[in-house]
């Protein structure tokens, strides 16, 4: 049989036979998506991208959604995903995710133009210390607060993300010492108004803004994730706000058919991109499923009408 969207997720959302509201949630996003798509007159099959008996040749084009595990598998990941871009059309781009998986895209688009935090990139097997580090953050950077947040360049859900104060360094630095090893990190300085104000994800498709949610971290901690404990509010957001999140995407090497701006404001009092998301983003149509009927009518016009 031929399809005209495969609809990606991992494995564990296929048939979950344990549900919890985080499940409930994924199901529940996936589903809309995939109606919105069929609503649309498309033939569409909900597939876990490491699917063995899928023959990826029969579908014209592969959306991912909730492939929320390439990030804990991700040499396996990269292979499937060289593979499979021989086979079928991914939706964002091949070369938008192989930019956009990889947070040194942060760099591009502060050359752009893009208000980012104050980073500091480190390569995988560099010879240095995190006290050293701070120290060139602090003298070569600007870095002016006493924390600073460490995290992988290529990662998901928080995963090896510390929030860490220049007093507990020390302790810090054998873990430093094995993450450098193994991949690229990168220093940003600690953002005080995440934690007070929270961060704003607003959604657009190709382009255009389409709705906005408030992410805030529970108390005592500095991730807004709902993972976390964070909690999610409706949000209206400014003209102001709307306007960055369309220039961030613009800055993009190609216009994303779909994208989540993740803003904030910074410690000096400006608007600034703490991400953008056009891999596998979670885009909230629970709280707002015409949503995914316009990323829907999107695929429809901008990428089947167009035969990407």
């Amino acid at each position: 049989m031929l399809f005209d969207i495969v609809v990606l997720t991992d494995r564990r959302y296929v048939s979950p036979e344990k549900r919890s509201p985080y499940i409930d949630n994924v199901l529940l996003e996936d589903r809309l998506v995939v109606e919105a798509l069929q609503a649309e007159g498309l033939k569409v099959v909900r597939k876990s991208w490491d699917d063995p008996h899928f023959d990826w040749s029969t579908a014209k084009l592969a959306l991912f959604r909730t492939t929320w595990d390439y990030f804990d598998r991700f040499s396996e990941f990269s292979t499937w995903f060289e593979n499979t871009s021989k086979l079928t059309q991914f939706i964002n781009s091949k070369e938008l995710i192989t930019w956009n998986m990889d947070k040194h895209y942060l760099q591009d688009l502060s050359r752009a133009g893009v208000n980012i935090p104050k980073t500091i990139f480190v390569e995988k097997g560099t010879q240095t210390t995190l006290q050293a580090l701070f120290s060139t953050a602090v003298q070569g950077h600007g870095f002016k607060k006493e924390q600073f947040v460490l995290k992988p360049c290529i990662s998901g859900a928080a995963r090896h993300t510390y929030k860490i104060h220049t007093t507990e360094i020390p302790k810090h630095e054998a873990l430093f010492g094995q993450l450098i090893s193994e991949e690229a990190m990168m220093l940003q300085e600690f953002q005080e108004n995440i934690v007070s104000e929270g961060e704003i994800s607003m959604m657009l498709f190709h382009g255009e803004f389409t709705h906005a949610v408030l992410k805030i971290a529970k108390p005592g901690d500095f991730r807004v994730q709902d993972d976390f404990g964070g909690s999610v509010h409706e949000y209206d957001p400014s003209k102001e706000q709307i306007a960055f999140a369309k220039k961030v995407v613009a800055a993009a090497p190609e216009l994303p058919v779909y994208a989540r701006v993740d803003l904030f404001r910074d410690n000096e009092g400006n608007w600034a991109l703490a991400e953008l998301e056009i891999f596998e983003p979670e885009l909230w149509f629970r709280r707002n499923p015409s949503a995914a009927q316009k990323l829907a009518k999107t695929i429809k016009d901008h990428c089947l009408s167009a035969k990407i």
